[in-house]
């Protein structure tokens, strides 16, 4: 546990190729069912303060109690996910903690000094996800999100699949 961010929650790996990847997570780990979101919409997003709309697919699945995240973006939009591909990286960009308290956990961490590197919002506002400039080697971007409370469902959802999957129906497009 980061006694400064949480309990971490979720990897969140970007991918070049979001099909490819799960293929892998699948065929090669053993990890699934996967939860694709092709072309998610974000409601906003901003990339060191400045808005921008991104096109990109997420994928979620759960090995035990820890959720992992395939992060693919489409389009040259200036994002984290953009600068760690052009530095030549592909797979672990961040890692995740969940706060029902997203706004007060965020206020404390500029407080102390830390940068937010790209924030945003989907589902008219509802979940939220803030990523701090903590990567000083690949994978150490740290993001905060608020999916706790009443969101929990979500990822005891991406959980409860993974626990009793038997291998079918491995990958499940949600759109």
């Amino acid at each position: 546990m980061s006694h400064v961010f949480g309990e971490i929650r979720q990897n969140g790996y970007v991918v070049r190729d979001i099909e490819a990847a799960m293929k892998h997570w699948v065929e090669v780990l053993g990890v699934g069912p996967w939860f694709h979101m092709p072309h998610i919409p974000c409601d906003t997003f901003e990339y060191k303060g400045t808005p921008c709309s991104p096109d990109i697919s997420i994928a979620l699945a759960n090995s035990g109690d820890l959720q992992i995240e395939l992060i693919q973006q489409h389009c040259a939009t200036q994002t984290m996910y953009k600068d760690f591909l052009d530095a030549g990286h592909e797979g672990l960009q961040h890692v995740s903690s969940w706060d029902a308290q997203i706004d007060a956990l965020v206020e404390k961490l500029t407080a102390k000094g830390h940068k937010i590197g790209q924030r945003g919002t989907m589902q008219e506002g509802v979940v939220k996800f803030v990523y701090f400039e903590t990567e000083t080697h690949p994978g150490t971007v740290f993001e905060v999100s608020n999916m706790a409370g009443d969101l929990a469902y979500i990822p005891q959802m991406v959980s409860d699949a993974a626990r009793d999957w038997d291998g079918s129906e491995p990958i499940r497009v949600i759109s």
